[in-house]
């Protein structure tokens, strides 16, 4: 296995990752990553695998977990309820409530609202709009709010939350940033509480409600919680890069959203670049033995850019039929709201597109410094 080294917070790498996949892709479906200390998974089947393969899972075995600082206590006490870090039997139970009243048929509800939301926003624009908070932010958070069962006119303190608690996960965490995601997680925490208890007062047609009277395995006050800020956090936060990105490829190609060039941008601009899994077992995959309690992180952009998979993965191609990306992850971990951020984005950029047909990008959009996800900093255009 080779060891190759890149900063993630590196300027050229924030701007650019993609060489450097081309690079670890090169050096086989394992690499050994320096900077990050971790074993990852470079190739399309070596990701595959890892989501997939029931020897590896996201709980890290007892034995090996790290003892937690005070500081980041009440961010930690999250996530030890939060389906995304929980394997079997506990994520089973979690999912299956979840999904019992996430159900098609109040996504797709949500259609008109979308589009009115969307149009809405359009009609706010100056003359250069920011789209990354003008469009690409307000749309999500807004209708997850709603979703779940939360007063839109909280939507900024929602927001705000979630970006610091959302920051724990990046590379380029501080001290400042652990102490803010703390705060944060224990006033969402409250809020959520909260709303739990109304609801049981006064049920309404939303998320909430339909899991606070779940008879099947209803969970309890914390796992509840912990589910909502799941789905708050998860279901805006990667759909509003997701929705820049998209948007950016879409002026920078001078193409138009499709059900296809949509799910292109997708496979070519991920909002999240990287995702970790932990051995239950001793194994073995791709030549390399593994110890119960090994860490792999499966470079997902990566495997987006497989040539061995994808025909000319390099470029944007808005016409792309076989596109088996892994954008929303794989295995029992796939995204739950996968079915609401494609149709956030299908409906918003085609109303988007379809209203400003003559726009244009004022200034060349920057990313972040917030690996492992990738986002843009700004998305100025002229409409």
């Amino acid at each position: 296995m080779k060891t190759l080294t890149q900063s993630p917070t590196n300027p050229d790498f924030v701007q650019n990752p993609y060489p450097f996949y081309d690079r670890a892709r090169a050096a086989g479906d394992l690499i050994y990553w320096d900077d990050y200390n971790r074993i990852c998974a470079t190739s399309h089947a070596a990701v595959n695998h890892f989501l997939r393969d029931k020897n590896w899972g996201r709980e890290m075995p007892p034995e090996f977990a790290q003892p937690i600082p005070d500081q980041i206590q009440p961010f930690m006490d999250i996530e030890a309820h939060s389906m995304l870090e929980l394997d079997p039997p506990r994520h089973t139970k979690l999912r299956t409530s979840v999904l019992r009243a996430f159900t098609s048929r109040r996504i797709k509800s949500l259609a008109p609202d979308i589009e009115s939301l969307a149009n809405s926003l359009i009609n706010d624009f100056g003359d250069t709009p920011d789209l990354l908070t003008a469009f690409c932010t307000p749309i999500p958070v807004t209708i997850i709010a709603r979703l779940i069962g939360a007063p839109e006119t909280d939507a900024p303190l929602l927001l705000d939350w979630s970006h610091k608690m959302v920051a724990m996960y990046q590379a380029s965490r501080t001290r400042a940033d652990e102490d803010a995601a703390a705060t944060a997680s224990a006033d969402f925490a409250a809020y959520l509480t909260d709303l739990q208890v109304e609801r049981h007062k006064h049920l309404r047609e939303d998320l909430i409600s339909a899991l606070v009277t779940a008879s099947d395995a209803p969970l309890s006050g914390p796992e509840l919680t912990s589910t909502c800020i799941l789905l708050l956090n998860a279901g805006h936060e990667a759909t509003v890069h997701a929705l820049a990105n998209a948007t950016k490829t879409f002026l920078e190609t001078g193409t138009t959203p499709t059900d296809a060039s949509i799910e292109e941008t997708l496979r070519f601009a991920p909002p999240l670049h990287l995702f970790e899994r932990h051995a239950k077992t001793n194994c073995a995959a791709f030549g390399h033995p593994f110890k119960r309690g090994d860490t792999v992180a499966c470079l997902l952009a990566s495997a987006n850019r497989d040539a061995a998979v994808f025909d000319t993965s390099e470029t944007f191609q808005p016409a792309r039929a076989k596109n088996p990306h892994v954008s929303f992850g794989q295995g029992i971990h796939f995204c739950l709201g996968a079915p609401l951020a494609r149709l956030e984005l299908q409906i918003s950029l085609k109303t988007l597109f379809k209203r400003c047909p003559n726009m244009q990008l004022a200034e060349q959009p920057r990313y972040a410094n917030t690996y492992h996800f990738h986002g843009l900093k700004g998305l100025k255009a002229s409409v």
